[in-house]
């Protein structure tokens, strides 16, 4: 019995690795992405976190073979796993289908990728969501807005949405540690929050403390 559970934590500590190291995939993406589009590295990462995020190891990190359906979310084990849950969600009629780490609908944006195992390709995702956001920040003329833009057009909906990314933002900057991956991306008590804001827009950003440079600008 003694070797079963010793046996059993080790496969145990086997998977946590495993989510973690599939999770750390959409962080990596979202900051590759973030670097090379030029959209702040938080709004990334918050977004990744709040389409398709998850308990995990650190808390809640995003999943890469997420996907979401007629108000049901699952989490796949692998992109093999996703893929085949797809096809069969479309062999029943499904349209309305979320895709990977920044959950990009299917319907809408599927005919920018050439397979449904690339859209659920974490690197492909992220560069697709990163320069959606930028068309959006072109658009709105700030990134509060567009990140609005980004979940939907309806202004309910769009609150509510910016809501939630403020929250992970916060989470994000509370809950980070010295081994994190996103530590030099989000730096407490130094980034900006997604705050009430001016008329004609849903917010404005501003540092979370006085006399620091934000990180995150609501400025061209």
């Amino acid at each position: 019995m003694r070797f079963l559970a010793i046996a059993l934590v080790i496969t145990a500590k086997g998977h946590l690795a495993a989510a973690s190291e599939n999770a750390d995939l959409c962080d990596v993406a979202a900051l590759a992405a973030a670097k090379r589009f030029a959209v702040p590295e938080q709004v990334m990462l918050a977004i990744a976190r709040v389409e398709s995020g998850r308990d995990g190891p650190q808390g809640v990190q995003p999943w890469p073979w997420a996907i979401h359906h007629a108000g049901e979310s699952y989490w796949p084990a692998s992109k093999e796993d996703a893929t085949e849950l797809v096809r069969s969600l479309r062999d029943a009629g499904g349209t309305n289908i979320d895709i990977g780490c920044f959950q990009l609908n299917l319907h809408w944006h599927g005919q920018a990728f050439a397979t449904v195992d690339a859209m659920f390709d974490p690197a492909q995702n992220a560069e697709y969501a990163a320069q959606f956001l930028v068309e959006k920040h072109g658009e709105k003329g700030n990134w509060v807005d567009a990140v609005a833009a980004y979940h939907s057009a309806t202004p309910e909906h769009a609150r509510r949405y910016v809501e939630r990314v403020e929250a992970t933002l916060l989470e994000l900057a509370e809950g980070l540690g010295e081994d994190s991956l996103v530590e030099v991306a989000v730096r407490v008590n130094s980034f900006p929050l997604l705050q009430s804001g001016t008329t004609g827009s849903l917010a404005s950003l501003v540092p979370r403390s006085t006399g620091m440079t934000p990180l995150f600008l609501a400025v061209p």
